[in-house]
């Protein structure tokens, strides 16, 4: 099924930041019934069949109105998914009620009628439930979720986790003292949220929701009423909106579908429908006949970004044709963006990324088709007009039969895969298509329909009806640029008048067809392949369930089968050495070869040509040179293992050399970085880095100046150097393999490679983190807004299990400590965190690391207060029911981990790569489970110098009101 708006922005988001938003269905239902249905496929008659609930999930409503789900699903054994879907968010607020709705959610956490406060979060975590790790919840404008993930093999577990959906469901307290108490949290919320990206927002979402109610209601609220609301206010809304009628209870896990039944009818059917209710609100966003654009910049912002918008009325998914339609979408989205990747690829690339795809809006309304493109502050007008030409172009041309054929075998790869992971499908990967049946009314059919289905569908999807489909989504009307962008003075800004008649003019004489050459039909020809080499050696750990096999070049292997995952293989590969054996002044050239490798394709294969010619394929494999260690990650289907071995083989001897994927690579990356310490985040981040890294080069980010002054010729000399010898590489496969075939290809492509017998190892290139007691204060920023960290750091005598299992246990319980003390007595804090890092190389070393954003105000106070709680650690004040919250925790997490290739796959590795020994797994569970509070107090006076850390502060560059005591 498609994305949401949400997803994708998401997904914007993360790319701006680390890479190299009358309906279509009117038009393509009116074509439905001109398509032959003369080859095997669905009669007309078929078309308008409502699509099946999946007959794993049963659906039912109470009497008084509260619907739920229910499916029994054993990945992971001995655990239920529970929510609780509240069909009300900040859009139903009252004008004095701003903010409410998201405050109502926090107040689930802080009394119910059966549970105190306190109550609540002790008897989750005896339950081994983190607080805000499994235990969380969600506002947004129409919706409030719940999540709750309870342990099935206890007696009492289930029936104690329907309760708390309960009570949050009818039965939260707001006690005027923890309303009071909770302000400060919500507002400490608020401040995390400013910066850049809210003040832009603010502005373009009064263009993008214009003169809706969406404009004005805003999930997180106004300051000035979180601070100030009148308790029956809250009181009001909760009554209101969170009714029996509008809510449903998911409950997906390792249960007994019958005995959940019975006890959600008797859980949740004692709550008294609603006799006043009423029909719940719905809130539309106005389409526009003329093109709207909003031009934002803001000195803190990171990226320059286009969102253009063609907004449709929202169409629900019930039938066939529906569904038919919804694949559609999915095929043009998957054209469209290879195309954008094919442009991205150039050695000026126009913009640094482009993707396109048709999706619900925010609102339940809309729909749109919506593009998102990150453009070079020093060609921003010829992005935009580079992305709206190839949008022009998919209109008046469409796309090719190629094309189509490849997006057809990559779509129909993508619901194979679901459907052969099926029964092998993690249960919060499936609880929330249920919550957005209720919410969103989304289909839910099954994973075997939807592949069956689709294998019908896809002939009666022609090229003419694509690029008619396409065609229809780009219109004249409702439409709406966004341009969001830096402020800076060398950065020229179109005018939104300027925006819009580069969008107008998009249909040019100049516009061709797409074009595209012959694709590869093999990585490696039949002639090429190499004569096998040979297995020498082969030793079994029984009780892991591994094999270690030693190759004639010397390469070692460790083979894992598993039943995790029926369509999973999980590869990685490493060699001691890493970009240490180099100079300071090669570092940016052996540090981002490797990236640059697997943008230029392989072998006489270009990116593009790859892309093509991996199409259907499930495969994953990237080359990587870190400080330590090289070598190679990813994954593939046990379908296609031979190509990942290929690739493997491929790269190692035939790295492509491609100029103009370093051209491309450095172009994009110096679009990422350039602007990254305006944002005073990113900038602490930066300076924090060289601070623990004693000011090395290779630590923070990546100055511009130097990717474009490196010599890439020597970088692939050195990547060479570093992929040369294959006896010094061992590799890891775990996942569903065939055992003899997975030793044929072996033979073939790993026990093939070259070999000089040498081994290497890593150098120690001396960066240490700072001794004593240090103090650094950075300012940036103008909002509001500090961030702390304070860090506990250094070497160790010698490495130590128990002392590392010990600081792992410490960091937990400061994060127990932290949250009660800065959270939840102070109100100072929306999140505070405790984390440890023990590591061999290059030397033995440590860190534990206490982080909060906060108010400048109160940076000393919360400081102050952190510190008290390392003291009372180093004292061996600790509670032992705290300490056995956490065993339960880490005991509960590492259940659900070791069914998971991704476990096994880090702990084998894990094992070989710090040679140690495999009892050393048994072990550590051991230390663990044996730990006692004096082991604890002792771990905290080695390594907890209260007289000796560092702390660096972010504070802003302005004295803000706050400061000021205003």
């Amino acid at each position: 099924m498609r994305k949401s708006f949400e997803s994708y922005l998401k997904i914007g988001a993360f790319l701006a930041l680390f890479l190299t938003t009358p309906f279509v269905y009117t038009t393509t239902n009116a074509q439905d019934t001109n398509i032959s249905t003369t080859q095997e496929g669905f009669s007309p008659l078929d078309m308008v069949k409502s699509i099946p609930i999946d007959e794993n999930v049963k659906v039912g409503t109470l009497s008084n109105g509260v619907k739920y789900y229910i499916q029994k699903n054993a990945m992971p054994a001995n655990r239920v998914e529970l929510r609780l879907a509240v069909n009300a968010g900040s859009i139903l607020e009252d004008e004095d009620q701003q903010g409410l709705a998201h405050f109502t959610e926090h107040m689930a956490f802080n009394g119910t009628t059966n549970f105190a406060k306190n109550d609540l979060i002790d008897n989750l975590e005896t339950m081994g439930v983190r607080f805000g790790a499994d235990l969380n919840a969600y506002t947004s404008f129409d919706e409030t979720v719940y999540m709750l993930p309870i342990p099935t093999d206890s007696v009492g577990y289930v029936d104690k986790g329907l309760l708390i959906l309960k009570d949050w469901a009818s039965g939260i307290l707001f006690q005027d003292e923890e309303i009071d108490k909770e302000r400060g949290v919500v507002i400490e919320e608020w401040r995390r949220g400013k910066g850049a990206g809210e003040r832009m927002r603010t502005q373009y979402w009064q263009t993008l929701l214009k003169d809706s109610q969406y404009a004005k209601r805003l999930p997180i609220g106004k300051k000035e009423i979180l601070e100030s609301f009148k308790y029956e206010t809250i009181h009001n809304f909760y009554k209101k909106w969170y009714r029996p009628d509008l809510m449903a209870i998911v409950a997906v896990g390792d249960i007994n579908i019958e005995e959940m039944e019975a006890k959600i009818k008797e859980t949740f059917g004692s709550i008294p429908r609603t006799k006043s209710a009423f029909p719940r609100p719905q809130f539309s966003i106005p389409f526009n006949k003329e093109p709207l654009a909003k031009v934002v910049s803001d000195k803190e912002a990171t990226n320059t970004q286009l969102m253009l918008f063609y907004k449709f009325p929202k169409k629900t998914i019930t039938n066939y044709s529906d569904l038919r339609v919804n694949y559609t979408q999915e095929l043009i989205s998957t054209m469209l963006n290879a195309r954008f990747g094919e442009v991205q690829k150039q050695a000026e690339p126009p913009f640094l990324y482009a993707y396109g795809f048709y999706s619900d809006m925010i609102g339940r309304n809309l729909d749109a088709f919506q593009i998102y493109a990150g453009l070079r502050e020093n060609n921003i007008e010829g992005g935009i007009k580079t992305v709206t030409e190839e949008i022009e172009r998919m209109k008046i041309f469409g796309f090719t039969e190629s094309e189509l054929q490849r997006a057809k075998k990559q779509l129909s790869k993508q619901y194979e895969k679901a459907y052969k992971e099926e029964d092998k499908t993690e249960s919060k990967r499936i609880v929330m298509k249920y919550v957005y049946n209720y919410l969103k009314n989304n289909p839910i059919p099954s994973p075997k329909f939807e592949y069956e289905f689709l294998q019908k569908a896809l002939p009666m999807i022609d090229l003419n009806f694509i690029n008619k489909t396409a065609q229809s989504w780009i219109t004249q009307e409702n439409r709406i640029a966004i341009l969001t962008s830096v402020k800076k003075e060398n950065i020229k800004l179109p005018t939104e008048k300027e925006v819009l008649s580069i969008w107008n003019n998009a249909p040019r004489g100049d516009i061709k067809p797409y074009e595209e050459k012959e694709i590869a039909t093999s990585l490696i020809e039949e002639a090429n392949i190499p004569k096998k080499g040979s297995i020498k050696k082969e030793v079994k750990n029984e009780k892991l369930g591994y094999t270690e096999l030693t190759l004639s070049n010397g390469a070692r292997v460790i083979l894992k089968k598993t039943d995790f995952k029926n369509d999973e293989i999980l590869v990685s590969a490493y060699s001691m050495g890493g970009h240490s054996l180099y100079e300071d002044k090669d570092y940016i050239a052996v540090s981002n070869i490797s990236s640059i490798i697997s943008q230029s394709g392989i072998g006489e294969l270009s990116s593009s040509d790859m892309d093509k010619f991996m199409t259907g394929k499930t495969v994953r494999i990237n080359p990587y040179i870190s400080e330590h260690s090289e070598g190679m990650r990813g994954s593939t289907s046990p379908e296609d293992l031979e190509t990942a071995l290929q690739l493997i083989h491929l790269y190692f001897t035939n790295p492509r050399q491609d100029k103009d994927a370093v051209a491309s690579f450095v172009a994009t990356k110096k679009g990422f970085y350039q602007n990254l310490a305006s944002n005073p985040n990113y900038y602490f981040y930066d300076q924090y880095s060289k601070l623990m890294e004693s000011e090395s080069i290779r630590s923070g980010f990546p100055k511009v100046e130097e990717l474009e002054k490196t010599d890439w010729q020597a970088a692939y000399k050195m990547y060479n150097e570093r992929f040369a010898n294959a006896s010094d590489f061992t590799f890891f496969f775990v996942g569903n393999f065939n055992d003899e075939k997975m030793k044929s290809l072996l033979e073939t492509y790993i026990a093939t490679l070259p070999s000089t017998r040498e081994t290497e190892n890593f150098k120690d290139l001396g960066t240490r983190s700072p001794k004593g007691m240090v103090e650094k204060i950075y300012k940036k920023g103008s909002e509001p807004q500090s961030n702390v960290r304070l860090a506990f750091a250094g070497e160790m005598k010698e490495y130590n299990t128990k002392d590392e299992v010990a600081l792992n246990v410490l960091a937990g319980l400061l994060r127990f400590k932290l949250i009660e003390k800065l959270r939840e007595e102070k109100g100072g804090v929306y999140s505070a965190g405790a984390y440890t890092n023990v590591d061999k190389y290059p030397v033995p070393n440590y860190s534990v690391m206490i982080t909060f954003p906060c108010a400048p105000e109160n940076v000393d106070d919360l400081i102050a207060a952190s510190i008290e709680e390392v003291d009372k650690l180093r004292d061996g004040d600790i509670d032992t029911s705290d300490l056995e919250k956490f065993k339960e925790v880490e005991k509960r997490k590492n259940e659900v981990a070791q069914t998971q290739n991704k476990y096994w796959l880090s702990t084998l590795q894990g094992i070989y790569y710090y040679s140690e020994t495999p009892e050393s797994i048994e072990k550590n569970k051991s230390i663990l489970k044996d730990l006692t509070v004096e082991d604890v107090k002792k771990a905290a006076v080695k390594y907890l110098d209260t007289k000796a850390y560092i702390k660096a502060i972010l504070l802003p560059e302005t004295e803000t009101k706050e400061d000021k005591g205003e």
